[in-house]
């Protein structure tokens, strides 16, 4: 019995998944918090466009 603890206590494999499942973790965070602002972005980006793209033809809208 005492051997068994002894190897339990021993063992870092569980350590090692624990680590890697919170770097994972970091990152994920990371890039969802960077999508989120580049997406607020991008979205009134492609607002401004298409708001061009409205009065391209329209010869009474003011060019900005």
């Amino acid at each position: 019995m005492m051997k068994l603890l002894t190897k339990f206590r021993r063992d870092e494999e569980g350590a090692t998944a624990i680590e890697y499942g919170l770097i994972a973790a970091l990152i994920a965070i990371a890039l969802i918090t960077a999508l989120n602002t580049l997406g607020d972005d991008l979205s009134t980006k492609f607002e401004e466009v298409g708001d061009a793209v409205d009065t391209a033809g329209d010869p009474e809208a003011e060019p900005s």
